[in-house]
């Protein structure tokens, strides 16, 4: 057994040859671990990281005691594992890549999100209709779903609605959303502070069975667009005319006309803004090493 003054020797001798790019490599590594971890423990990817596990463990049991038909089939298993792994984990790996291309990077990298003067005018003029559009309905418990689209366009739910291009206002919100018409039954998805398309279908919730009974179609539909996107979903309750708006797959509920407003203006808005002084930053940076 080595004395302590070995150990301590060792453990110096280890430590000496550390640099600062080992230190970020580990971290970095470490980070990413932790981010597939969180990844499976919140969807049903955990289940299927078990089985594999399991699967695992019984190859390394078989090759133990020798068994060496079931080692075989094991082993040729767990060759194709990778792209089984893929093809099950399809959903969960394309919600990390669209929350990775949503941070903060992602965006300043690709330089997209960020509204022109004529898009930021009538994403003004939409906040104003959206919010007084939701008092109306609120107080006539007319059921409404409205989608504003940020960075993650929302093609899949669009197609399956029916296109508008229309100027938002409170008549043309009234009518989309007025009982037994053709349209009221769905979402209408606003793009560039345009009404794009209503009747459309949202996706349902991750984990459904979680979400509180006494939520009704349109606030699970809410919240399953918000898991799936980064969009702001506003809906107005048809059975008590409550006003909610689901982000980032959490719903918050009892909105006035002025918080509602304040809301949307801080996401569509503040954001748009921060990015567009973060790319001058760069661009400015960019051309004083030019110049140098």
């Amino acid at each position: 057994m080595p004395s302590f003054n070995e150990m301590q020797h060792a453990f110096f001798s280890l430590t000496s040859t550390i640099e600062l790019r080992d230190i970020v490599d580990v971290a970095a590594l470490a980070y990413i671990i932790y981010l597939l971890m969180k990844l499976i423990r919140e969807t049903r990817a955990g289940q299927l990281v078990k089985g594999i596990l399991l699967l695992v463990a019984a190859y390394f049991a078989s090759s133990f005691f020798q068994l060496k038909v079931m080692k075989y089939i094991l082993g040729h298993a767990l060759d194709i594992g990778l792209i089984a792994m893929i093809i099950l984990f399809q959903p969960e790996l394309r919600r990390a890549l669209e929350k990775f291309g949503r941070t903060r990077f992602g965006v300043t990298l690709l330089g997209i999100g960020t509204f022109s003067g004529d898009v930021k005018q009538r994403w003004e003029t939409a906040i104003d209709a959206i919010c007084d559009s939701c008092v109306e309905l609120s107080a006539s418990c007319t059921g409404a779903l409205i989608v504003c689209e940020r960075q993650t366009r929302l093609g899949e739910q669009i197609e399956t609605g029916t296109i508008l291009n229309a100027t938002p206002s409170k008549e043309v919100f009234g009518n989309i959303f007025y009982p037994k018409t053709p349209l009221h039954d769905g979402a209408v998805i606003m793009r560039d502070g345009m009404i794009l398309a209503a009747a459309c279908f949202l996706p349902k919730p991750q984990n459904d069975a979680a979400i509180n009974k006494k939520l009704g179609s349109r606030h699970r539909a809410a919240i399953g667009m918000s898991e799936n996107s980064d969009a702001v979903v506003i809906v107005v309750s048809e059975e008590t005319g409550q006003i909610s708006v689901a982000m980032n797959g959490v719903l918050t509920r009892d909105f006035t006309r002025d918080k509602l407003k304040a809301l949307l203006e801080k996401e569509l808005f503040a954001a748009s803004e921060e990015r567009t002084e973060r790319k001058k930053k760069i661009s400015s940076l960019f051309e004083r090493r030019k110049n140098k």
